[in-house]
């Protein structure tokens, strides 16, 4: 007999968790227990009383339920979370190459069947991040299984530092949330990682999200495999990634471009830990790639910030990327090679590639596509739920 409070959903509602998708909005609910207190699990049922699945309540939320499980033999207890926590990592020893493992994402929420949690790996710290409130009441659970589970694989983790600052966390009734959970003996808050043979430096305490994108692993060397004799122009450097992987791949010149002073002096800083010899330059990339003359680059790389995180703003998103294409494309020769990337969710695959097109007419040049990619399969999409589907990442020969 289970004791769990009772959340009712409509009919479209309950196609949806048939659909194996994760959410239950405020307004697929038809009735629940009066009683229910936020973050605690309950069960979901059809008008017809038949149950769907169980998951994280948040009156806060728009999203009404978090699901976490569909099995009625589910008990929410430290095992259940350890089991959890032991599917994502055997999942990842399984789809990453053994040389990539000193870092990689642990937890990718509702991916993992953990909804609104991120966990990344950075050598022997952990560094996560909390969206929801049902895992913020179980993060201590979670929090041992991930330390108990990494010991049981061969893995030392000396530290928690949790990088839980996102605005959707006052959605869930949550206040912002940055620091040390379980203290490294030495208390720094970087650590040197090691990614397909280069090393980088990762602040995370101050870098972007939990301080490193580790989505972009294969696609770096993509451009590396592409670049050898070519010039090769980054842009949106950042740490200095697909710069660095050109230069390994035998590239004749490489710049790395970023608008900003700091994301350049982290990639210099990568740069001289590796012992590279790569030009930096200060400056937009849309005013940068206006004024570049035509053949200075043979390989330009685009891997721009989201232009978008809103259904509302995609219009004009989808404008940016055109004319960022479109100036990357004029400024490339016949056989040149153009790498770009768009991280913004609302923007589908279809928009993004209809954007590339568009520029390319606009430019007047004609695409091969070399290949169609996403993130690294730590960063796995759920086919039912398109919410988890973000990072396009194509390579094309303009001739």
């Amino acid at each position: 007999m289970r004791n769990y409070k009772k959340v009712i959903v409509s009919k479209k509602g309950e196609e949806r968790i048939r659909g194996n998708h994760p959410w239950v909005f405020e307004g697929n609910i038809k009735d629940f227990s009066s009683d229910i207190v936020d973050g605690e699990i309950v069960d979901v049922l059809s008008e017809k009383n038949k149950y769907l699945a169980s998951g994280f309540y948040n009156s806060n939320s728009k999203i009404r339920v978090r699901i976490i499980s569909r099995n009625t033999n589910d008990k929410f207890d430290y095992e259940f979370f350890k089991r959890r926590v032991s599917y994502a990592i055997n999942y990842r020893l399984d789809v990453i190459d053994k040389d990539n493992l000193n870092s990689f994402r642990v937890i990718y929420g509702e991916s993992d069947e953990m909804p609104g949690l991120t966990v990344d790996k950075f050598d022997d710290v952990l560094v996560v991040e909390v969206l929801s409130l049902g895992i913020e009441k179980r993060k201590d659970d979670i929090y041992k299984a991930l330390i108990e589970v990494f010991k049981e694989k061969g893995f030392n983790i000396t530290g928690i530092y949790e990088r839980s600052e996102s605005p959707i966390r006052e959605k869930e009734g949550l206040n912002s949330c940055k620091g040390w959970y379980l203290e490294s003996p030495n208390n720094e808050t970087k650590r040197i990682i090691v990614e397909n043979e280069i090393k980088y430096v990762v602040d995370f305490e101050n870098g972007q999200k939990t301080g490193f994108f580790l989505d972009q692993k294969y696609n770096r060397l993509r451009v590396r495999r592409l670049s050898k004799d070519k010039r090769v122009l980054d842009c949106c450097t950042h740490t200095g990634s697909f710069a660095m992987n050109a230069y390994l791949g035998g590239a004749t010149s490489i710049s790395a471009l970023d608008v900003s002073s700091k994301a350049l002096n982290d990639a210099k800083e990568n740069f001289k830990l590796n012992n590279m010899n790569i030009d930096t330059i200060l400056s937009d990339a849309f005013d940068y790639l206006e004024g570049v003359k035509k053949n200075t680059y043979d390989f330009i790389i685009l891997d721009p910030p989201a232009f978008t995180k809103s259904r509302n703003t995609v219009a004009s998103a989808l404008k940016g990327y055109q004319r960022l294409n479109y100036l990357a494309m004029k400024a490339l020769p016949r056989g040149g090679f153009l790498a770009t990337a768009s991280c913004s969710h609302f923007a589908t695959e279809k928009d993004f590639m209809d954007s590339i097109r568009k520029a390319s007419i606009e430019a007047d040049v004609k695409l091969k596509l070399v290949s169609a990619t996403g993130p690294a399969p730590d960063h796995p999409e759920l086919i039912c739920v398109p919410e988890t589907k973000y990072l396009k990442f194509f390579i094309f020969q303009v001739f």
